[in-house]
C-alpha cells in the first residue's frame, strides 16, 4: 500500500531550492511513491480530540524554477497519515509549543512524527548539550547579570547566544574585558527577565569551522559539515556565509556521537545535527536540521534515502 506523508514546514514558495535539505527529504519520499501531503502551522487544528490539516497534495521537481506544485486544499485527518515530517524552523515559541501538543494527538493514534513532539520540546538546543557535560566547553545558563559577569571573568573569552536562536542569529563573542559585556548581557537577557546561554569560546572554529554531524537514530553519518568562518566573522552558519567543507569524522567526533547515539535514539529523535568545534559539542539540532544537500553533493552521501531506510523500517516494525 502507498505511503501517505505529511510535511509540516515553512513556506514552500521561499525555500533555498540548492540548499533546502527538507527538499531533499520529500524528493527521496516521491521517489519511493509515496504521497505527500504539504501543511503549515496555520494549517493544523484539533477538533473532538482529533487533528486535521488544511493540507495540499504536493508535486516535487528538481527544476530551480519550478520545484513544486500544491493541489486545493483539502481537510485532512492527520491520522490518516503514516508519518509527518517535523520541519517547521525555529523559533521555539509558544505557537511551535502548541504544534507540537496538536502532533502529538495524531502520534496517539498511530502516525509516526519525525521528530517525536515531546523531545522537540524537552530537547532545547543550546540546553540539551548539558546532558552531555563530558562533550562540551564550560557553559552557563542564566539570566543573572553577576554571574555572567564572573563566568566572563574567568574564563576570559566566551560566546554569548539566546537559548531561541538559529542559524547564528544574535551570536557574540567577548573578550575580557570588554566594556560591551553589560549590554550584551541585558540584550540576550532582556534586562534580567530570560536565559541565555554563556560558553568559553572554542578558538578551532578558525582553522576547523563549525561541523555540522547528522546523526540517523542514534547513529551518525561518516561525514560532517565544517562550516569555516569567512574572513572577520565570528560565526560558521552557511545563513551567515560560512564556507561548508565536507570531512571525514574524526575519532573524537565518532566518540562524541557514542555519548549522545543512544538517548537521541530513546527520545525518538531520529535525524539530528549535532554541533561540534574542536574537541567540543556545542549544539544539538532537533527542529529542524540541515546540510544534507551539501555533504550529498561534497560526498556522493544519500542521506535522505538512509533517513527514509530508518522511517520504513520503523513503520514495518510498528
Amino acid at each position: 500500500m502507498t505511503k501517505k506523508l505529511g510535511v509540516l514546514m515553512d513556506p514552500i514558495a521561499t525555500i533555498h531550492y540548492k540548499k533546502d535539505s527538507t527538499l531533499a527529504m520529500l524528493w527521496e519520499a516521491e521517489k519511493r511513491g509515496w504521497d505527500i501531503f504539504y501543511f503549515e502551522q496555520s494549517d493544523l487544528f484539533l477538533r473532538d480530540n482529533s487533528v486535521f490539516a488544511n493540507a495540499c497534495s504536493l508535486k516535487t521537481f528538481h527544476d530551480p524554477m519550478h520545484w513544486f506544485e500544491l493541489s486545493d486544499k483539502q481537510i485532512l485527518p492527520l491520522n490518516e497519515l503514516d508519518v509527518v515530517l517535523m520541519r517547521k524552523d525555529p523559533p521555539f515559541n509558544l505557537e511551535y509549543i502548541y504544534t507540537t501538543y496538536l502532533l502529538e494527538h495524531a502520534e496517539r493514534q498511530g502516525v509516526l512524527v519525525v521528530n517525536k513532539p515531546q523531545s522537540l520540546r524537552d530537547a532545547n538546543e543550546k540546553l540539551f548539550t548539558t546532558w552531555f557535560p563530558e562533550c562540551c566547553p564550560p557553559t552557563l545558563i542564566t539570566r543573572d547579570k553577576n554571574l555572567l559577569r564572573d563566568f566572563f571573568k574567568a574564563q576570559k573569552d566566551i560566546v554569548c547566544k539566546p537559548l531561541d536562536g538559529m542559524g547564528g542569529a544574535s551570536v557574540f563573542r567577548l573578550t575580557y574585558p570588554d566594556e560591551n559585556a553589560s549590554v550584551v548581557f541585558e540584550t540576550l537577557t532582556q534586562n534580567g527577565t530570560s536565559m541565555m546561554a554563556a560558553q568559553r569560546y572554542i578558538p578551532e572554529i578558525k582553522q576547523g569551522g563549525d561541523k555540522r554531524i547528522l546523526v540517523i537514530d542514534g547513529k551518525p553519518i561518516p561525514y560532517a559539515l565544517a562550516r569555516i568562518p569567512i574572513e572577520g566573522e565570528l560565526r560558521g552558519n552557511l545563513a551567515a556565509g560560512g564556507r561548508g567543507v565536507a570531512q571525514v569524522l574524526t575519532e573524537r567526533d565518532q566518540w562524541i556521537c557514542e555519548q549522545v547515539g543512544e538517548t537521541l535514539r530513546a527520545k525518538g529523535l531520529l535525524f539530528v545535527g549535532l554541533d561540534v568545534i574542536g574537541d567540543y559539542l556545542t549544539e544539538i539540532n532537533v527542529t529542524s536540521p540541515t546540510c544534507i544537500r551539501e555533504l550529498d553533493d561534497q560526498t556522493g552521501s544519500t542521506i535522505s534515502s538512509q533517513l527514509f531506510d530508518c522511517i520504513e523500517l520503523k513503520l514495518n516494525s510498528a
